[in-house]
């Protein structure tokens, strides 16, 4: 027997096959697969690509091994020279948990200077969150203003802001994943 479902026009409709279900969930999670690796080459582009790092990360578990490695500082020289926000007020502070004097003092050291193993952690988890930003939101420079701007769907508090801890760096990305489908509260 066929489950019906009520067209809501008095009619009565079936229900789509359960093979139909199963592809609509694949392809769900192939989307889903599709964004993270998205995320994870934006991330990595962010922060310097080829010209920084020595192999191309292609998944989490490559960005965590690199992070536990630490970064070059130059993989953070990049990302700030080439993301506006992080160069406005304390937004590298919030993002990375390092100021802004700190990171010139390291582009002005002619050592070559690692970046500790949180600090690693929290630029990629910046440059993640962006690259899903630009995803959402189409383009670098729109995502870099939403960054800074009040969001209805987190307490209108900025994103930028709620970078600082993970759990304000979980709810951005939750957030941002609303909006993408169109859920803006």
């Amino acid at each position: 027997m066929t489950a019906t479902a009520s067209s809501g026009l008095g009619g009565k409709r079936r229900a789509p096959p359960r093979s139909a279900k199963v592809k609509a969930h694949v392809l769900d999670t192939e989307n889903r697969v599709h964004l993270n690796l998205n995320e994870t080459f934006g991330a990595y582009h962010l922060l310097g690509g080829a010209d920084i790092f020595a192999d191309v990360v292609k998944n989490s578990l490559e960005a965590h091994d690199e992070i536990m490695k630490g970064f070059s500082a130059d993989a953070l020289i990049h990302l700030v020279e080439s993301v506006s926000v992080l160069s406005t007020g304390d937004a590298l502070a919030k993002a990375i948990g390092m100021s802004l004097r700190t990171l010139q003092r390291k582009k002005a050291s002619s050592k070559v200077d690692r970046l500790s193993t949180e600090q690693s952690s929290r630029a990629w988890q910046f440059a993640e969150i962006l690259a899903q930003a630009i995803s959402v939101l189409g383009d670098q420079e729109t995502a870099e203003n939403w960054m800074l701007e009040p969001a209805f769907g987190l307490d209108n508090r900025r994103p930028i802001d709620l970078l600082s801890t993970t759990a304000g760096a979980e709810a951005v990305e939750n957030y941002l994943t609303r909006l993408e489908y169109g859920v803006y509260t």
